[in-house]
């Protein structure tokens, strides 16, 4: 029993960086209606940036993360207000290519500024060590991301809820040409909004990097556990994204513990019952 709690914990901490990608997912979808599927590119970068920053130029470790979160938020801006913008009104096949075009670009980019070879920044050593839970050393960095993960889900709610930026956001997501009648900016909001959902992931990225290895093409297998985990929870909503990543996380912990062979397919079931038992997603409307 003490090591499927231990296990669970780990599980745990793997929910949070899929959270925080799904989280920024699930706006963009939710406000602006479109399916990025190069948001994992987007996590991508805020891990190089971060190694750059912190691993390569020995810049103070939080200030790195918030550099990485600038960095790829602007590169959120370049996508959004260039490219996104004039594909808003086309079918979603056209934005699954644009985006799956990104895919491409920025791999090859990360690969001709930053080379192949697999990188990974040293521990800080603040997080360095473990404590024992359940008789058993569980790294501090661990518990650092479980409670990264559960404050960035209390300040989502905290933003959304009770901040007039966030009273705007669910409005226009609701009904945008109403909020537009009323004085919103809406191509404004959609910038920021996409802005702020590309610094979501590159957040994730970014804490990854001491624990994970920083390489080209990471973004694709991340986005593949991001879109599990949307479906799971259900498109546009951030209370099922939050869940859905919690439930891939502690069951890809228990698959690589009990069932190493069949980890991703115990993943894919779970998402294969949802779809035919409640197809909008576990909270989708």
């Amino acid at each position: 029993m003490e090591t499927l709690a231990f296990q669970g914990l780990i599980g745990l901490s793997l929910a949070m960086y899929l959270w925080l990608i799904a989280a920024g997912l699930t706006i963009v979808f939710g406000v602006l209606g479109i399916l990025n599927f190069a948001h994992g590119s987007l996590f991508m970068l805020g891990a190089y940036f971060a190694f750059t920053f912190y691993g390569l130029l020995g810049i103070n470790f939080w200030l790195s993360m918030l550099l990485s979160l600038l960095g790829v938020a602007l590169v959120g801006l370049i996508m959004e207000r260039f490219f996104l913008r004039y594909i808003y009104h086309l079918d979603v096949a056209y934005q699954l290519l644009l985006t799956f075009g990104f895919i491409l670009i920025f791999d090859d980019a990360v690969k001709m500024i930053w080379g192949g070879v697999f990188m990974i920044p040293p521990m800080p050593d603040f997080f360095t060590g473990a404590i024992l839970i359940f008789g058993r050393p569980f790294p501090i960095y661990n518990l650092f991301i479980i409670s990264t993960g559960i404050g960035v889900a209390i300040g989502l709610w905290l933003i959304l809820e009770r901040t007039w930026w966030g009273r705007i956001i669910r409005a226009s997501a609701s009904d945008r040409e109403m909020a537009s009648a009323i004085g919103v900016n809406i191509p404004i909001l959609f910038t920021t909004v996409f802005m702020f959902g590309a610094a979501l992931a590159a957040l994730g990225g970014a804490l990854s990097t001491p624990v994970r290895v920083v390489a080209p093409g990471i973004g694709g297998a991340i986005i593949i556990q991001a879109f599990v985990v949307t479906v799971i929870g259900g498109l546009g909503n951030l209370k099922g994204a939050f869940v859905g990543a919690v439930i891939v996380g502690v069951l890809t912990a228990y698959g690589i513990l009990l069932f190493p062979i069949f980890e991703l397919f115990i993943i894919f079931v779970v998402m294969a019952a949802v779809l035919l038992l409640k197809p909008e997603g576990l909270f989708g409307g």
